[in-house]
C-alpha cells in the first residue's frame, strides 16, 4: 500500500481559496486513481494536520505530509515538523524506510516551491495580465508579492523564484512579502512608482505568488498596484488545477516517498 498523501494548506475563511485547494487535491486524485489523497490545515480551517496524519498512518502505515505551501516557514518548521514527529514518536517505524525504500510511518516533503513548473505558470499569470491590461512597456515595474516569513531560508526561496522569473521575463522584478521579511508589498509597490517619476504613467505590475485568494491576496489588491496578477492556483472560480501544480505536488510526494 502506498503512503498516504496528507495535503496541508494553511486554511482560510476565503470560500474562493478553500475551492483552489480542493480543486488541487481533485487534481492529484485524478493524476494517480491509487493514491490515498487527504486533505489537512495549520491554521483556520479544520480537519488538523495532526488529526489526519494519526488516521493515516493507522490506515495505511505511511504517510507524506505534502506543504501546499510555497515557501518554507513556521507551519512547515512547527506545525507540520511536531505533527510528523508526534506521530512518529507514538509508531513503531519512526518514519524510518522499510526493507523495499518506501517510508514507513510519516515524514514532510519539501513545501512547493522553489520550484520551475511554479515559475512557468507566474509566467504564464503574467502573460494572462497583459493580454487583459496591457501591453506592459519596458518601462512599467514589475513587483513579486509573496506570503513572508521571518525564517530566512523563506526569504531565499522567493529570491531564488523572483530571479527565475526576471529571467523568464526579461526584465527586473522586485521580490516584496505581505509579513515576515522586507520590503513588504505596499512599499515595494510605493518605491516602484517613486523610481518611475518622470517617465510616462509608469504602471507597477504585482505578480501574486500566492497560492489561492485568502487574506494575503486581499492584502496584495490593497497596496496600490496597477494590475496583480492571478495567483498561482489560478483565478478564482476555475473548476480544475493548472496540471502543473497537480505535478509540483506529486513532485514533492514521490521525493519524499523515496528519500
Amino acid at each position: 500500500m502506498s503512503a498516504v498523501l496528507v495535503g496541508t494548506s494553511h486554511g482560510t475563511d476565503d470560500p474562493a481559496g478553500q475551492a483552489a485547494v480542493r480543486a488541487l487535491l481533485a487534481g492529484v486524485r485524478a493524476a494517480r486513481p491509487e493514491l490515498d489523497v487527504r486533505e489537512a490545515f495549520v491554521d483556520v480551517q479544520q480537519p488538523d494536520v495532526g488529526e489526519v496524519l494519526v488516521g493515516a498512518v493507522r490506515d495505511a502505515g505511511a504517510a507524506v505530509v505534502v506543504p501546499l505551501l510555497l515557501s518554507t516557514g513556521y507551519h512547515v518548521r512547527h506545525d507540520i515538523a511536531q505533527a510528523v514527529a508526534g506521530v512518529n514518536a507514538n509508531g513503531p517505524d519512526g518514519g524510518a524506510a522499510g526493507a523495499d525504500g518506501i517510508v514507513a510511518g510519516a515524514v514532510a516533503a519539501d513545501p512547493l516551491g522553489p520550484h520551475p513548473l511554479l515559475v512557468d505558470i507566474l509566467a504564464d499569470r503574467y502573460a494572462a495580465a497583459e493580454a487583459a491590461h496591457g501591453p506592459f512597456r519596458s518601462d512599467d515595474a514589475v513587483v513579486l508579492a509573496a506570503a513572508g516569513s521571518s525564517v530566512a531560508a523563506a526569504a531565499t526561496a522567493v529570491e531564488e523564484v523572483t530571479s527565475a522569473l526576471a529571467q523568464r521575463l526579461g526584465r527586473p522584478v522586485t521580490p516584496s512579502y505581505g509579513a515576515g521579511a522586507e520590503p513588504r508589498v505596499p512599499a515595494a509597490v510605493a518605491a516602484a512608482r517613486a523610481a518611475g517619476q518622470g517617465t510616462r504613467a509608469t504602471r507597477v505590475i504585482v505578480v501574486s505568488y500566492l497560492l489561492a485568494s485568502g487574506y494575503f491576496l486581499d492584502r496584495v489588491l490593497e497596496a496600490g498596484a496597477d494590475v496583480v496578477t492571478d495567483p498561482v492556483a489560478g483565478p478564482a472560480g476555475a473548476e480544475k488545477a493548472d496540471p502543473r501544480l497537480v505535478q509540483v505536488v506529486l513532485d514533492r510526494y514521490d521525493a519524499a516517498v523515496r528519500a
